[in-house]
């Protein structure tokens, strides 16, 4: 159809498809980003786009709070490989835990592996009340930071489900241990305020977050010790009921549990106990 054309005419004819194939992929990236907002889906280019640690958001946790991004990163990598593990979105999972513990970037040093060693302990000068409504705080002022940076409402749910309901013991049982004779505790106060996690991803990350944590903290001499601690704070989230709207299955927290430990074992380096 295009005989007795010339050499111009060819190359005018050429350029003309080249440029509607190119207005056409355009459009369609546009209308995948559009749309996916409209309708509240994460698609995999905008998780791709979240993933690069030259986002922002990323570059803030890593330049104000070094300690949480080491935390985060860890994170990400057990919630990644628990959720391919059982067919949830690895993906998502690992992208969420990149954002999970943001709002610490309000205030770093109020958590405590942004402390540097033998640095005072703010949380010394405040009562437990406030300094468990500080720590409660991070979510809220992780929520705040993803609305403003406009992150999408999935990666949302992990900052505000990454604690569920759960209180902050160590200052609940400061404030019982100060409290006058009489004097009544409310654990409401101490209780961050959910929801519980209500996806598998966000359950995955409320367990990997948890475990990294105590792990860092406690630093089991063995693997046996490093089993039990990971046995022991699961069963506890799952006694709890924090992971009753999750849809995790018996089965799941089980294969959750074996990565985990996995991972946990060559991140933490448990030491061996010689005879």
């Amino acid at each position: 159809p295009f005989t007795g054309l010339s050499t111009q005419q060819h190359l005018l004819l050429f350029l003309v498809h080249l440029l509607n194939g190119g207005l056409s992929a355009s459009i369609a990236l546009i209308a995948y980003f559009v749309l996916g907002n409209i309708f509240g889906i994460t698609t995999s280019l905008q998780l791709t786009e979240l993933s690069r640690p030259t986002h922002p958001l990323l570059r803030q946790l890593l330049l104000k709070s070094p300690g949480t991004y080491h935390h985060t990163i860890v994170v990400s990598n057990l919630a990644e490989r628990a959720a391919a593990a059982i067919g949830a979105d690895a993906f998502l999972a690992r992208v969420g835990a990149y954002y999970h513990d943001i709002g610490k970037t309000v205030r770093p040093y109020f958590f405590i592996e942004n402390s540097a060693d033998g640095a005072e302990n703010p949380h010394e000068k405040l009562d437990p009340l406030t300094s468990a409504q500080i720590i409660i705080s991070h979510v809220s002022d992780g929520i705040d930071l993803a609305q403003k940076y406009r992150l999408p409402a999935r990666i949302q749910d992990f900052i505000r489900e990454h604690h569920g309901t759960s209180v902050v013991h160590y200052f609940y049982m400061e404030a019982q241990k100060q409290a006058q004779e009489g004097e009544v505790v409310n654990q409401a106060d101490f209780r961050y305020p959910g929801p519980r996690p209500r996806t598998k991803e966000t359950a995955i990350l409320m367990l990997a977050d948890m475990c990294e944590s105590a792990i860092r903290a406690v630093k089991p001499a063995t693997r046996t010790d490093l089993t039990n601690l990971v046995n022991k704070l699961i069963d506890t989230r799952v006694m709890d009921g924090e992971l009753n709207d999750s849809n995790l299955t018996f089965q799941e927290l089980q294969i959750v549990k074996d990565v985990f430990l996995r991972v946990l074992q060559g991140v933490h380096h448990p030491r061996i106990v010689y005879p």
